[in-house]
């Protein structure tokens, strides 16, 4: 079969762990070019580089903080120096899961800078260097707009936050044959939020399929987004999580 992603060139932020790790092995392995970025990873980001490049794909890491304007604005420029950019995925992001009263001043910031400031960020730099037919990809969460505990209210924000841009992108991009879509996760296993963690049967009586996510079934998502089979889908932010936010 062939590789649905050949000779494209995909850039994905936040990937050294978890689903962000699994789009970079998935992306590869359609063929996909990868540079991705990690914050403080880097032994996770070189094994994950090396898995890659083990089974034929192409993958490289480059250290860098999402919420800091200026890192981004390098990492897009030079990626995209040589041949432009074909899929970016927006995909570094994080949460503080407190009330809001418990929340400082740094957590609040933390999660605004990153989840929302880095993503508009991200593709506001890509945006020039994107080529036609090209994809726009952020990893949300069914938070944005299911949030069943206390704790989520300003975590939520920030994903509803990006849910309303890739709408209004969607639009702006189109006309250029770039399409912009949202994926929303519930509670998947991840060393983050483990399967086996403190509030895991809590979130697993929400789940009518009874388990957590795993970061593949994520990740296979976006890829086809990515794919040429998804052209026509634009604008949706799509739920992945085992009806948990149904």
């Amino acid at each position: 079969m062939e590789s649905r992603l050949k000779e494209k060139r995909a850039l994905v932020t936040g990937g050294a762990r978890g689903i962000g790790a699994a789009v970079v092995e998935n992306l590869a392995a359609e063929g996909a070019d990868v540079t991705f970025t990690y914050a403080t990873s880097h032994a996770a980001a070189e094994r994950l580089v090396k898995r890659v490049q083990e089974t034929g794909g192409r993958a490289s890491a480059v250290a860098v903080d999402s919420s800091d304007r200026d890192q981004l604005r390098r990492l897009v420029e030079d990626v995209s120096s040589s041949a432009g950019l074909d899929i970016v995925v927006a995909n570094a992001g994080g949460g503080t899961i407190k009330p809001l009263a418990e929340l400082d001043d740094a957590a609040i910031d933390r999660m605004i800078d990153v989840n929302v400031r880095g993503t508009v960020d991200l593709i506001r730099f890509a945006s020039p260097h994107l080529r036609p037919g090209g994809r726009v990809i952020t990893i949300g969460s069914a938070s944005a707009h299911y949030m069943p505990d206390d704790g989520t209210s300003v975590y939520g924000m920030t994903k509803a936050a990006v849910a309303g841009l890739v709408q209004g992108l969607a639009r702006e991009f189109g006309p250029r044959q770039i399409t912009v879509n949202n994926v929303q996760p519930g509670p998947v296993n991840t060393d983050a939020n483990p399967a086996d963690g403190p509030v895991s049967d809590r979130l697993r009586s929400l789940i009518p399929i009874g388990r957590f996510g795993r970061v593949g079934e994520v990740a296979s998502l976006v890829t086809y987004l990515a794919s040429d089979a998804a052209t026509l889908v634009n604008g949706a932010s799509i739920d992945v999580d085992g009806g948990y936010s149904s």
